[in-house]
C-alpha cells in the first residue's frame, strides 16, 4: 500500500501541554552557578539508569545468555553507572536466576544499585522481591499503563479505577514487602506507562498518588519515571510536560524526576537534553541507543554532549573503540559507523577543504598552545576518547593536499613544503584514480618513497668528497660519483655552496642545465637517530617544475640525493607505478 495523500485522515497530529511561560527553552547546560537571573543552569550529570540488561535486552532478537550479561553488567560498572537495570525476573526465569547470580556471586559493587521491573500484579510483585532476597542495595521498579488507549481498550478501566485498583493497592504491596526484608536498602521507582500519550492532569494524579502512598520524604525520595514509551511528539512538547510535572506535582521535594526516552521519532537525544533543561533528574538508556523499536536514548551520545559543553558526565568513555567492541559483542548488533563519538568514521574527513582546515587548525593550536578545544569539524579531541589523530584525516578520491600532507607528517614526520604539497596530491590522486579505494597513512608513505625516496635510476647516488677554499668566489669543490644507467661516473663541479657544486659537477655531466628554485629541510626525529630530508623545487632543462627528495643521516648527502630525484622525476616524467599505494 503507498503512503497516504492525506496522512492527517488515519494519523493524529499530537496535542501539546499549553505552557505558554514555559522556562527551559531560556536554561542551557554550561559550568556557571546553577541558578542565574532565574535560569537554570546543567552544571552536573544527571543521575544515570542503565537498562541495556532489561530494556535493551528485550529487544534484541537473540536476547543474551548469561557471559553476555554478565558482560554487559561489568561494563555498566566499569563505565561508571551507579544504577543498573539488570531485568524483569519476574517474566522469565533467564532473568531470575541472573539476578540471584549477582547478589549469590557478590557480583555487585557496595556504591552500585540494581534495579528490577514488575508490572502492578500481586503474584508478580512477590516474586520480583525473591529474586531480590540479600541484595545490598536494590531499587524496585513498579509500573502500568496510564495513557487512554490503554485504560479504554487494553484495561476497560476508568482514570478512578486505575488510580483505586491498580496505582494504590500495589504500591502498598511494595511497601509492605520492602519493610520484610529489611536487610536491603531500598528505593523505589514508580513509571506511568506512555506518560507522553496521557492526559497531563491525569499523570499528576497518578504521581501525587504514588508520593502519597509510598511515604516519600526529602530524605527518602520516590524515583518517578516519565517516559516517551512510543516518542510520538516533538521534543519540545516532552520538556512541556516535564516543566509541567516539575512545577505541578505536590511534593517536588519528595521526588527525582526520572527520564525514560525511546527514539521513534529519531530525537531521543534531544528529548532527554530539553527535559533536563526542564527539571529533569535523571536518565534511563542504553549504551548506543539499544532498545525497542528504534531504540531507548543513548547514554553515550547524551553523556558526551554534555563533556562537549565542559560538563563532567561521571562516566568513563576513555576507550570508547573497547566499550564499542563489548556492546556489540552483547547485543550482536554493530554500532554505526556515522554514530556520534563512536562510530568508526566520526573522527575522519575525506573532504580536501576540511582536511586543509583541521590541519591548520592542529598547527595554530599547536603554536598558541590554545587550552579551549575549537577545531573545525571535531566536537571533541579524539584523543579524549581514545581514539589517535591518524584517523582523523581519511584519503580518498575527494581528498585534497591538505589531509595527505598532515597524515605524512603526523605519522612519518615528513613536512611538505606548500608548493610540493600541490605536487603530490596529484601523484596521490593518480594513484586514487586507478584503485578507486580509501588510503592509508602507510599507503600515502609507499607512494611518497617510490616517487620520491628511492627512486634510483638513472641516477643513483654513490658518494662525494669536499673542499672549501674561502678566498675564492666559488668557495666549494665537490668531486661527486653517480651511476647514471649502469655505469659508475665521476665528476667535478665548482659552486657558493655545496648544492651549486653538486649541480655544476652533474649538469658537466648531463650537458643540460639543472636550476634550484627552492630548498627545504628539517630533521625526523631527535638526536643520533635524525634523519635529515630536504626538499628541493628544481627545474631540468625547458622542462617542469617539477621536486625532489633525499633522506640521509648527512645534510648535505640528503641534498644532494634530493637533486637525483628530481632528476629521476624528470626522466620518468612522473610515471607513477601502478602498484605504489599497495606496497
Amino acid at each position: 500500500m503507498p503512503m497516504l495523500k492525506q496522512p492527517h485522515q488515519k494519523y493524529a497530529a499530537f496535542k501539546p501541554v499549553s505552557l505558554l511561560d514555559r522556562t527551559w527553552p531560556n536554561n542551557i547546560i554550561t559550568k556557571a552557578p546553577v541558578w542565574l537571573r532565574h535560569k537554570l543552569l546543567i552544571t552536573k550529570a544527571p543521575v544515570w539508569l542503565a537498562t541495556d540488561l532489561r530494556d535493551g535486552n528485550q529487544a534484541l532478537i537473540e536476547p543474551m545468555n548469561v557471559e553476555r550479561k554478565k558482560k554487559m553488567f561489568a561494563l555498566n560498572v566499569r563505565v561508571g553507572v551507579k544504577e543498573i537495570e539488570v531485568g524483569f525476573p519476574s517474566a522469565s526465569q533467564t532473568d531470575f536466576d541472573f539476578v540471584r547470580h549477582l547478589i549469590e556471586d557478590n557480583q555487585i559493587p557496595d556504591d552500585v544499585w540494581i534495579q528490577v521491573l514488575s508490572p502492578s500484579r500481586g503474584e508478580f510483585i512477590e516474586r520480583t522481591f525473591e529474586a531480590l532476597k540479600g541484595a545490598k542495595r536494590a531499587i524496585f521498579h513498579l509500573y502500568h499503563a496510564t495513557a487512554p488507549v490503554m485504560r479504554n481498550v487494553v484495561f476497560g478501566l476508568t482514570q478512578d479505577q486505575v488510580v483505586n485498583d491498580l496505582t494504590i493497592p500495589h504500591v502498598r504491596q511494595v511497601k509492605q514487602l520492602m519493610a520484610k526484608y529489611p536487610e536491603t536498602q531500598w528505593r523505589f521507582e514508580f513509571s506511568p506507562e506512555m506518560f507522553s500519550n496521557t492526559e497531563i492532569e491525569f499523570a499528576k494524579r497518578v504521581v501525587d498518588t504514588v508520593v502519597e502512598e509510598y511515604g516519600a520524604t526529602p530524605k527518602n525520595k520516590v524515583i518517578i519515571n516519565l517516559p516517551t514509551t512510543v516518542e510520538n511528539a516533538t521534543a519540545n512538547c516532552y520538556a512541556d510536560q516535564i516543566e509541567w510535572m516539575h512545577r505541578n506535582v505536590a511534593k517536588r521535594d519528595c521526588i527525582l524526576i526520572s527520564l525514560h526516552p525511546h527514539n521513534d521519532r529519531g530525537t531521543g537525544t534531544a528529548a532527554a537534553e530539553l527535559a533536563l533543561m526542564a527539571g529533569a533528574d535523571r536518565v534511563e538508556g542504553c549504551l548506543f541507543g539499544s532498545g525497542e523499536r528504534t531504540g531507548n536514548v543513548d547514554i553515550v551520545n547524551l553523556a558526551l554532549n554534555m563533556y562537549s559543553q565542559g560538563v563532567h558526565p561521571n562516566l568513563d568513555f576513555s576507550d570508547i573503540d573497547e566499550i564499542k567492541k563489548i556492546v556489540e559483542y552483547c547485543n550482536q548488533i554493530p554500532v554505526h559507523p556515522r554514530h556520534p563519538y563512536a562510530g568508526d568514521l566520526v573522527y575522519t574527513s575525506f573532504s580536501g577543504s576540511h582536511q586543509d582546515a583541521i590541519k591548520k587548525a592542529f598547527a595554530a593550536r599547536d603554536a598558541n598552545k590554545t587550552a579551549i578545544w575549537d577545531m573545525p569539524y571535531l566536537p571533541i579531541d579524539p584523543m579524549d576518547v581514545g581514539r589517535s589523530y591518524e584517523a582523523v584525516i581519511r584519503v580518498n578520491s575527494q581528498s585534497g593536499k591538505g589531509g595527505i600532507s598532515y597524515l605524512l607528517q603526523s605519522e612519518y614526520g615528513v613536512d611538505l613544503p606548500r608548493r610540493m604539497q600541490i605536487e603530490f596530491s596529484q601523484v596521490v590522486q593518480q594513484v586514487m584514480d586507478t584503485s578507486g579505494k580509501e588510503m592509508t597513512a602507510d599507503d600515502i608513505w609507499n607512494v611518497f618513497d617510490s616517487e620520491y625516496v628511492s627512486r634510483h635510476a638513472p641516477y643513483k647516488y654513490v658518494g662525494h668528497k669536499l673542499a672549501e677554499d674561502s678566498s675564492r668566489p666559488d668557495a666549494v669543490e665537490v668531486h661527486a660519483e653517480v651511476v647514471i644507467d649502469g655505469e659508475l661516473h665521476k665528476a667535478k663541479g665548482m659552486g657558493n655552496g655545496p648544492i651549486d657544486a653538486f649541480v655544476a659537477a652533474i649538469a658537466s655531466e648531463l650537458h643540460a642545465p639543472v636550476k634550484v628554485m627552492d630548498y627545504h629541510e628539517h630533521a625526523i626525529g631527535q638526536g643520533a637517530n635524525a634523519t635529515a630530508i630536504t626538499y628541493i623545487e628544481m627545474r631540468v632543462g625547458d622542462g617542469p617544475t617539477l621536486h625532489g627528495v633525499g633522506m640521509d643521516s648527512n645534510i648535505v648527502t640528503a641534498s644532494f640525493k634530493a637533486i637525483l630525484s628530481g632528476l629521476n622525476r624528470d626522466a620518468a616524467r612522473v610515471k607513477v607505478p601502478a602498484t605504489a599505494a599497495s606496497k
